[in-house]
């Protein structure tokens, strides 16, 4: 299921401080927040690849996670 397209040339790491360019899309929703198919996307560059799914896993948000092509 993919629900999310992004130019991977542009595409830079969501982890705060970070401008690495971003080689995976994690896509993710708070149920208590988006409703009706609405998400969120994070791009992550490899450093920070852990991190940030490790957060979204914790707290069962993580919905996609898929490389940029």
């Amino acid at each position: 299921m993919s629900i999310f397209n992004t130019d991977p040339i542009d595409a830079k790491c969501s982890r705060a401080g970070c401008l690495e360019k971003a080689s995976i899309c994690l896509t993710w929703a708070n149920p208590n927040i988006h409703k009706n198919g609405r998400f969120k996307t994070w791009l992550s560059c490899p450093e920070h690849l852990e991190y940030l799914r490790g957060f979204l896993n914790d707290r069962s948000f993580l919905l996609e996670e898929r490389q940029l092509a």
